[in-house]
């Protein structure tokens, strides 16, 4: 099992990931995807442990730009082809390697990036080849929790966990010891 020691970067595909991979479609056109507090919230406490976050996503949408903007993540890649050269690209404009970043997918166009990465991740329900193929398999599913487990890993792993709680008071401290 690959370390989370060295993560300094966490990036995450969107469809079966951040969301459960269901597009819905109004009458007029709009699409909609729904997007987990749970995970919102572990993205926040990526973001105050010191962690970069950035979404990588090979579809286009402003909802996407939007719930990236609430939580102020700070790379948001959208309408990418070639997901292991965009990352390559961002890893040369934040000085860092590939093994520096924990990368969560969950379908086939993500085992390349999955693989190459020093943690790579996919939420339960992954396709068979992406779980064979990560080195941290969610108990969540995509959409419900798989990306707020991931970044408690990377945390925990780090040593930051007990930093975030003493954030949010005692009693969660008291719950933990």
């Amino acid at each position: 099992m690959a370390t989370a020691q060295p993560i300094r970067l966490v990036v995450l595909d969107v469809d079966g990931v951040l969301t459960d991979g269901t597009l819905y479609y109004g009458v007029d056109g709009d699409a909609m995807k729904g997007f987990s507090a749970r995970d919102g919230m572990g993205i926040s406490l990526a973001r105050i442990s010191g962690l970069k976050t950035a979404i990588l996503t090979g579809r286009r949408s402003p909802m996407v730009e939007r719930r990236a903007a609430e939580l102020h993540i700070d790379y948001v890649l959208q309408n990418v082809t070639d997901k292991l050269n965009k990352l390559e690209e961002l890893c040369q404009c934040e000085g860092i390697s590939l093994e520096e970043i924990a990368y969560m997918g969950d379908d086939l166009n993500d085992i390349e990036v999955i693989s190459r990465c020093g943690l790579g991740a996919c939420p339960a329900d992954g396709c068979t080849e992406v779980r064979q193929t990560a080195d941290f398999v969610a108990a969540c599913t995509g959409g419900h929790g798989a990306v707020r487990e991931l970044i408690e890993h990377i945390l925990k792993q780090q040593g930051k966990w007990q930093q975030v709680l003493a954030k949010y008071g005692a009693v969660a401290q008291d719950i933990v010891q």
